[in-house]
């Protein structure tokens, strides 16, 4: 059995740890998309507060030109934080003329952080200002322009202007072939089947909607209970076999797991009525096949992010009916209680924005791919946006060829009626709102729902923040309860093997209290990677050994096509 680490003997390090999660964006908020009416009620709002009391407005405008005042006479302190890699270049410091540009940009971010602070502002108000006034501030940064970045003309020099030719090249690209959005990866040293999704299996079976893949079993005995896994119906599931030193499926593999993963169809128009209810039925149709095959009464489940979502309702229509086949079961990065003050970005959400998100995705059967990579992409555009804007074209550089960044980009599309259920999801609040909403033909109800449950979230994460994954421990009947937190972002929290030096992660030991600080109160630092700790909580629930199989699927269940399957490469 995997052993668990130990622990630091310390209590975690609350002001840092509440710094680091601060959470940039949330939840649903990318399947909604933002409004432009929204956006420019915000902006709105924010010109009315000028109007209404412009002595707040003067006085951080007299407080700038104080600022500029101290850097034209060389007396001003500003300087970027060291962390901030956007003016990592010696120039910022050395060159008078740079670092008079990074100072006045410091000061006008400085005074309009001040002026948004003295504005009377309710809290959604508030995280609005945030929201648009921080997207003005990052995208007017001198280092998104040539001029402004020295690091850009050293490289224009050096080369002859041929980074520059580079960069219009690559510029042209990705307004051809990436939809206008910078491309954040390089894609071709990556091959699905070759170098990623490379453990060894086969579909057993396969419906209109998904592929279930049984992996080859690697040791000699095997646990008596399966484990299945449900992935996101936004992303490809071949991210629970990365490369072989981040699979995920493979750790399982090496430990006695025998493991089962839902491979979904990336959908088109003609599927646009597929919705929660179809995709549980399909998630039915995958335990029964993986009961026949193993012979288990039970199935353990993991799901994460979207994915954990249709495994909470797949969870409440199985308890609402009797259905008493699922045992253990994993969430992993996963909101359940989305709520407008969980980030900035999600206090822009409006009525309006989610009917105008609902109503453009009926219109064209799917919401694309490609629509939800730039969404996120604009959650956090310093590091994903600007970031890429730079490299590409200012410095004329190939992005990085990093696994986890391919398969982020390998997006799927997302049918009409499932979003719309999503929608539904933030707007009804099924879960925290127990027999309230129908949903997948039944009344959605979790405290009926008691298996064992390990919630997993990330301390850095921008999507699912890591407080709003915690509300989930309270909505649940269950007696056991494991909240784990990881010191990482939304998939480097899943994908975090053992070996990293840097790796840690927190947890109490107890059923979560009601509340974060509660649990921040008495919760627990852990050197290295949480994975050990989980395959130990669910080997524990996992049964028996038995000896492993030889071959994968079963009489009524042959082997198909070799894993990854045929749906990944939709």
């Amino acid at each position: 059995m995997a052993k668990s680490g130990k622990g630091t003997g310390g209590k975690i390090n609350t002001s840092k740890l509440k710094l680091e999660g601060e959470p940039e964006g949330g939840g649903l908020n990318p399947m909604i998309g933002l409004a432009r009416e929204d956006l420019v009620g915000a902006v709105s709002m924010l010109l009315k507060q000028t109007a209404g009391k412009p002595d707040k407005l003067l006085k951080h405008w007299q407080s700038m030109g104080d600022d500029v005042i101290k850097i034209v006479s060389n007396k001003s302190d500003l300087a970027p934080d060291p962390r901030d890699r956007r003016f990592g270049d010696p120039a910022w410091q050395a060159n008078p003329f740079y670092k008079a540009g990074v100072q006045y940009y410091l000061a006008a971010q400085k005074n309009m952080v001040a002026w948004l602070d003295d504005l009377e502002l309710d809290e959604l108000e508030r995280a609005r200002a945030n929201f648009i006034t921080g997207m003005i501030v990052d995208a007017v940064s001198p280092t998104n322009t040539l001029a402004g970045n020295p690091s850009a003309l050293k490289k224009a020099m050096d080369t002859g202007g041929v980074s520059l030719l580079k960069g219009l090249k690559n510029a042209y690209n990705d307004m051809v072939h990436n939809d206008g959005l910078v491309s954040q990866v390089d894609s071709r040293p990556f091959k699905v089947g070759e170098n990623l999704a490379t453990s060894e299996g086969a579909v057993v079976f396969r419906n209109e909607m998904m592929e279930l893949i049984q992996y080859q079993p690697l040791t000699d005995q095997v646990c008596e209970i399966p484990l299945l896994t449900v992935p996101p119906q936004i992303n490809k599931a071949y991210i629970n076999d990365l490369s072989p030193d981040k699979s995920m499926l493979r750790y399982q593999l090496m430990n006695g797991i025998e493991p089962f993963v839902i491979s979904w169809r990336n959908p088109s128009v003609e599927h646009r009525d597929w919705g929660m209810a179809e995709y549980i039925d399909s998630i039915l149709e995958a335990i029964d096949a993986v009961c026949a095959i193993t012979g288990s009464k039970t199935v353990n489940i993991a799901g994460a992010c979207s994915g954990g979502i249709t495994l909470a309702t797949l969870l409440s229509k199985m308890a609402a009916s009797g259905d008493k086949r699922a045992g253990a079961v994993t969430f992993m990065v996963c909101v359940l209680y989305p709520d407008k003050t969980d980030s900035d970005v999600g206090a822009l959400v409006s009525d309006h924005g989610i009917a105008l998100a609902r109503k453009r995705s009926r219109e064209k059967g799917i919401l694309e791919g490609a629509s939800l990579s730039r969404a996120f992409a604009w959650l956090r555009p310093n590091d994903l946006v600007w970031n890429y804007v730079v490299n590409n074209y200012l410095h004329g550089e190939d992005p990085p060829a990093f696994d986890i960044l391919y398969w982020n980009n390998d997006a799927t599309n997302l049918t009409a009626q499932l979003h719309s259920d999503y929608l539904s999801v933030y707007e009804t609040q099924p879960f925290a709102n127990p027999g309230t909403t129908e949903l997948a033909g039944h009344s959605v109800d979790l405290r009926k729902v008691d298996n064992d449950l390990f919630i997993l979230a990330g301390v850095t994460d921008h999507i699912t923040p890591w407080k709003a994954c915690y509300r989930s421990t309270q909505l649940f009947g269950s007696d056991n309860i494991e909240f784990i937190l990881s010191q990482s972002g939304h998939i480097q929290a899943i994908l975090n093997p053992p070996g990293n030096p840097k790796a840690k992660y927190y947890r109490s030991g107890r059923k979560p209290p009601e509340t974060t600080d509660q649990w921040l109160g008495e919760a627990t630092e852990y050197p290295g990677s949480w994975w050990p700790y989980w395959m130990e909580w669910l080997k524990k629930r996992s049964g028996a050994e038995k000896k492993a199989p030889k071959t994968v699927g079963a009489k009524a269940y042959p082997p198909l096509d070799a894993a990854p399957g045929t749906y990944v490469f939709d």
